[in-house]
């Protein structure tokens, strides 16, 4: 680490559950963010700020004036953009050193295991079922840890999976077998700041994972009722009948 690094990352190398290694960490670390929405904006902005070494965004759409009330890593200016060169842009801006890759496109099968390996932790930001379940496959396949949130109206939740662990659920276990379910933000509204705090929240729960700093939330689930500013835990075992995770025995 040279002495610009130090001087960038002081405040929190300052912190003993980071120090310097915990920071050299983050410099040598990479990881995948799925939607650079709501959630991803605040997810991408803070990593690259905290020194993550690699970000991978991955994300098929194009920048519309409705994304603005909320998705603060775009902007006025980049209006029609793909949102993947958007937000590559805005953390140029904010720290050259952080290498970014973009993915203009739903990533699916060998395509998404193979993006998903090369993580040291997934950002599922994303807004359909479909995809969260199908990333929440190739974590479990690929024993990689995956942050999850999700936000609508006033309300939100947050939650990490770790199939490294014995006890650890995953998203399937969360959800089972369940369809798709009219939540989005497009037919009900979402208040900005909500999913803002949840991104954060997302950065901070992998900040934590990659410097092995404090407890995740492993088990738990975060809910954030935000209109009467509510946060409750609500806790989440592995499901023995899971089709994803169920049938592993050894799950070191």
């Amino acid at each position: 680490m040279n002495d610009e690094q130090l001087l960038r990352y002081g405040r929190q190398i300052m912190l003993p559950q980071i120090d310097v290694e915990g920071q050299q960490r983050l410099l040598d670390s990479s990881v995948i963010i799925f939607g650079i929405g709501g959630l991803g904006s605040p997810v991408a902005l803070y990593l690259a700020a905290s020194g993550v070494g690699e970000i991978v965004i991955v994300d098929d759409d194009k920048v519309d004036l409705t994304n603005l009330q909320r998705q603060i890593i775009h902007s006025s200016k980049r209006l029609g953009q793909l949102k993947v060169n958007s937000a590559a842009e805005a953390i140029e801006s904010l720290n050259p050193e952080t290498r970014v890759s973009v993915i203009a496109d739903r990533i699916s099968g060998e395509d998404l295991r193979h993006s998903i390996q090369h993580a040291d932790v997934v950002i599922d930001a994303t807004d359909n079922l479909a995809s969260r379940l199908e990333i929440n496959q190739q974590c479990y396949t690929t024993r990689t840890p995956l942050i999850s949130a999700s936000a609508v109206r006033w309300e939100g939740q947050l939650t990490v999976f770790n199939s490294r662990l014995n006890n650890s659920p995953c998203y399937q276990c969360f959800y089972g077998s369940m369809g798709e379910v009219g939540q989005s933000c497009s037919e009900n509204g979402v208040m900005g700041p909500v999913v803002g705090m949840l991104g954060c929240m997302q950065a901070n729960e992998t900040i934590k994972l990659l410097t092995g700093a404090g407890n995740s939330l492993v088990g738990r689930v975060l809910m954030l009722d935000a209109l009467n500013m509510d946060w409750q835990y609500v806790r989440l075992e592995r499901d023995p009948a899971c089709p994803v995770c169920g049938g592993r025995i050894d799950n070191v």
